[in-house]
């Protein structure tokens, strides 16, 4: 499995259902329709893809050292 980054290539938005994807070993496509369905139940997931967004590195970019 790969590490959890946000790819350069194959983003629509953020790169945050492509980097899941490529983690995951899912089509980019698939982890799309995931997240769009899984927005018609209640619940938080916006703001967890904004949280992703904000929290997972770019791919290519140093991350922080702690």
């Amino acid at each position: 499995m790969s590490a959890l980054v946000r790819p350069r290539h194959g983003r629509m938005i953020a790169g945050v259902c492509a980097g899941l994807a490529d983690r995951f070993g899912t089509s980019h496509t698939t982890m799309r329709v995931i997240f769009l369905l899984s927005c018609l139940l209640p619940g938080p997931q916006f703001l967890l893809y904004l949280a992703l967004w904000v929290v997972l590195p770019a791919e290519g970019r140093p991350s922080a050292a702690l």
